[in-house]
């Protein structure tokens, strides 16, 4: 599915003031689904990203998102909901990010950038799907962070200069995905990375909402809320809240 939500505001004289604005944001998502007896094999790629001119303060980006999955499980004969699971995650984003809230007199600071940083997520455990619209994982994995604009490493948990860590631990996860109402979906997941070596109050934590609406074979409607924690960033928790409008294709 390739989408495009747009947003345009434009002020002259207005008395209740404001900014005149344009922002637009591209996204595709494909996803790969195939299950063949007691296998089945998962792929899903996620792509977005989007900008904003605001009067004053010049283009910003508002989204970016390069994130590509591989699943594929192995059912037991006995118990069709238990299965056995290899899965990898790969994450970035596409172009560089910016702290824009800088004090007076200081300017905006580069945060990231376009493999700077970059996850890789290998794990393999077991996963337990009660219904055909939620699943549950716990096991064993391995994390790669990659830096890579060395001087952005310090940002992220590594020495300066350095380009590259790999961590081992315990990953667990909850997916669920359904039709709540006519037409609109909700779509959730909770997954943690636990390095055992720092302690579980380090424990990374990815928590994705989105509800979904089609108003009509093009046009829908989307609202996304994200929670991240991430001690080798911040202490503090990370939130992402996105509410767009636009045009839909699917494509298969």
């Amino acid at each position: 599915m390739a989408g495009l939500n747009g947003s345009q505001a434009a002020y002259n004289n207005w008395s209740q003031g404001g900014a005149s604005s344009v922002s637009g944001t591209g996204s595709s998502v494909f996803t790969l689904l195939n299950r063949k007896g007691e296998r089945g094999y998962g792929f899903r790629v996620n792509l977005k990203y989007g900008q904003s001119y605001n009067n004053g303060q010049g283009i910003r980006k508002t989204d970016d998102v390069l994130s590509i999955r591989n699943r594929v499980t192995k059912s037991f004969k006995d118990e069709k909901k238990l299965a056995v699971y290899v899965s990898t995650w790969f994450q970035t984003q596409f172009d560089e990010g910016y702290n824009y809230n800088a004090g007076v007199g200081e300017s905006d600071s580069l945060i990231s950038d376009f493999l700077s940083p970059a996850y890789i997520t290998e794990s393999m455990g077991l996963a337990y799907t009660p219904d055909d619209f939620f699943t549950m994982e716990v096991g064993i994995g391995l994390k790669q962070t990659i830096i890579k604009n060395g001087d952005l490493s310090v940002n992220y948990g590594l020495n300066p200069g350095e380009h590259f860590v790999s961590e081992g631990g315990v990953s667990t996860g909850l997916n669920y995905k359904k039709e709540i109402f006519t037409n609109i979906y909700y779509t959730a997941s909770f997954e943690t990375f636990t390095n055992l070596l720092n302690g579980l109050k380090k424990t990374d934590i990815y928590w994705y909402n989105e509800l979904h609406g089609e108003i009509n074979k093009v046009v829908s409607a989307t609202f996304q809320f994200e929670l991240r924690y991430d001690n080798d960033f911040s202490s503090q928790f990370q939130m992402k809240e996105v509410l767009s409008a636009g045009v839909s294709l699917k494509i298969f």
